[in-house]
């Protein structure tokens, strides 16, 4: 009994790392391109956080079309978001999320008499639903979080505050004391909200520095530092 396996990667690639979605437009276009030399089969639906959802269950504002289509090698496809009306917070940003599904055509020779395992593979990336009349501008909301270090149970993790009605997202964030203590990953303080980022090692007592790397509406990084408080 022989088995195939085909590469696990995306060969269909979403134009963009993020979708911003104003409020004063009635849809919006996004940009696939089957970069590949076989097609696929695409499945395309919203989520509103929980990686789980499904187009069946999903709880997510949006209507997206074409739900399934063939994307042929070498070819792109417009998919057209529409929000639905639904009734969300109108002084913040709301997050979602685009999930794009390709399927891969059977490998070639096999005809059903052997067994193969295939990958169908998910890329998933954040709608940013902006109301109209926020207040203030992405970008200025990065130098208004505030943060503060906590300590509990013997961890160490870095508080972020945003007052503002802009989600920011990192690519990374670093506390830097002495040697700079690298956090292991980025993510995102909510508008309005707050978010916690585990810190590697012990930065020691009394305020300090962060160093950012946000990211910004295009997906381009933007470095700033900060203070925290202990």
């Amino acid at each position: 009994m022989a088995a195939g396996l085909t590469p696990a990667h995306a060969d269909v690639q979403i134009a963009g790392t993020r979708v911003i979605y104003p409020a004063s437009e009635s849809q919006i276009t996004v940009q696939v391109d089957n970069n590949g030399r076989s097609p696929r089969l695409l499945q395309v639906w919203t989520d509103a956080g929980d990686p789980n959802e499904t187009a069946a269950n999903s709880t997510a504002p949006f209507l997206v079309t074409p739900p399934m289509s063939r994307l042929e090698p070498g070819k792109g496809q417009a998919l057209r978001l529409m929000f639905n009306g639904a009734d969300v917070p109108k002084d913040r940003e709301s997050v979602y999320w685009l999930n794009v599904l390709e399927i891969p055509p059977r490998p070639k020779g096999q005809d059903g008499g052997e067994n193969f395992l295939q990958f169908a593979v998910r890329t998933r990336i954040k709608i940013f639903y902006r109301p109209q009349g926020l207040r203030g501008a992405p970008l200025d909301s990065i130098a208004q979080l505030q943060w503060r270090l906590v300590r509990s149970g013997g961890t160490t993790s870095l508080e972020c505050a945003n007052p503002t009605a802009y989600n920011v997202s990192f690519a990374e964030v670093r506390v830097e004391r002495g040697t700079r203590e690298a956090m292991p990953k980025g993510g995102m303080c909510p508008a309005l909200g707050n978010a916690t980022f585990p810190v590697q090692g012990e930065p020691g007592k009394g305020s300090g520095t962060v160093l950012l790397t946000a990211i910004n509406d295009y997906g381009g990084f933007v470095e700033s530092r900060a203070s925290y408080t202990d």
